[in-house]
């Protein structure tokens, strides 16, 4: 059975166990999410579940990951997204127990951004539909950083139902498996597995009725690993891993950010304000129960999904056709839905 596969039964399996022993230590140490106006859970509820989607991804990768086989500049990007994501952990956890302002947070991100950028993991090189090179130079590392806590806050923001940033993640993961698999992109492959593994498993204890929440400390988490793997791939593979498809993997939360984004600046307050106009709060007035919601949102993933696959398939003049029918259907979409109007409550 090939690695990558053990990866993800690895991950599967530890994420299943350590959830509902991640669940008694978020009661016994008081890391508990309260709820309020404008989140949609009605009682105290354990909110460091990212520690278990941690632990399986950490126990699949240190299982498989045979670094003998690696060169010496893959083995340096792993080493640096380890270490990232293990420091962005630590950030979510301190977060998840003590609410840190947004914009220490997003210091925290950047530095471990920062750790994968100083093992040489940088987007030196981005490829448009027709093949054409654009070298960043001075800008890669800059660019990289942008990149991956881009990422990052895009798959946190979305976590707002029960199970959503979990199953968003898992499909998101396969997708970039799935290509990275096409170009023979084997550590991106055995990375995504077992990152799908790990979220699949704690999302038996996260879809609803949710016995725990991923936090800050998976949300950002999944958000960075996929963001660095995609990097990381783009040594091997620029065409395809390293912007286009991880954009259509990510392409919901990333499309819900960038309309909060939008929204929150047109209404006049501040980005990092939270609100009750994401995607998934809107599906909910329109009378959707919160697992009909998130269904949803997962068929909307994997459709994404799936036209990132055939991306990698079709001729630079196709894949433009296909990005830009799903950006205008996203954007009507988005138009009919209201997404563009602030909402506070």
């Amino acid at each position: 059975m090939p690695n990558y596969i053990w990866a993800f039964l690895i991950a599967l399996f530890v994420a299943l166990i350590a959830t509902p022993a991640v669940i008694v230590l978020a009661a016994k140490t008081g890391a508990m999410d309260a709820p309020d106006a404008r989140k949609v859970h009605k009682g105290p509820m354990p909110r460091i579940g990212g520690l278990a989607i941690y632990c399986g991804f950490m126990a699949a990768i240190l299982a498989m990951l045979n670094f003998a086989e690696l060169t010496q500049e893959v083995a340096n990007g792993v080493i640096g997204l380890l270490l990232g994501g293990t420091l962005i952990v630590i950030i979510g956890l301190i977060d998840d127990y003590k609410n840190l302002p947004a914009k220490v947070k997003l210091l925290g991100q950047i530095l471990a951004a920062c750790v994968v950028v100083y093992f040489d993991v940088r987007i030196d090189v981005i490829t448009d539909p027709f093949g054409d090179y654009l070298y960043l130079e001075y800008l890669a590392a800059p660019a990289t950083v942008f990149w991956i806590v881009g990422l990052t806050n895009t798959v946190n923001l979305i976590d707002g139902l029960d199970g959503l940033a979990a199953g968003v993640s898992t499909i998101a993961s396969i997708t970039i498996m799935l290509v990275a698999l096409q170009e023979d992109v084997m550590i991106v492959a055995l990375f995504t597995a077992a990152l799908a593994g790990a979220a699949l498993g704690f999302l038996r204890y996260n879809f609803n009725p949710a016995k725990i929440f991923m936090g800050d400390t998976g949300s950002m988490f999944l958000g960075f690993i996929l963001a660095g793997i995609s990097v990381i791939g783009a040594v091997k593979c620029t065409a395809t891993i390293a912007l286009i498809v991880p954009i259509l993997a990510l392409g919901l939360p990333i499309m819900d950010t960038t309309f909060a984004i939008i929204r929150r600046y047109r209404g006049g307050v501040p980005i990092f304000k939270p609100d009750k106009g994401h995607l998934h709060h809107r599906l909910l007035d329109l009378g959707f129960s919160q697992r009909q919601a998130v269904l949803l949102m997962y068929v909307i993933s994997a459709l994404l999904g799936l036209s990132a696959v055939a991306l990698n398939e079709v001729s630079g003049g196709m894949s433009i056709v296909i990005v830009v029918c799903v950006l205008l259907v996203v954007f009507l979409g988005a138009r009919k839905l209201g997404i563009f109007r602030l909402k506070t409550n």
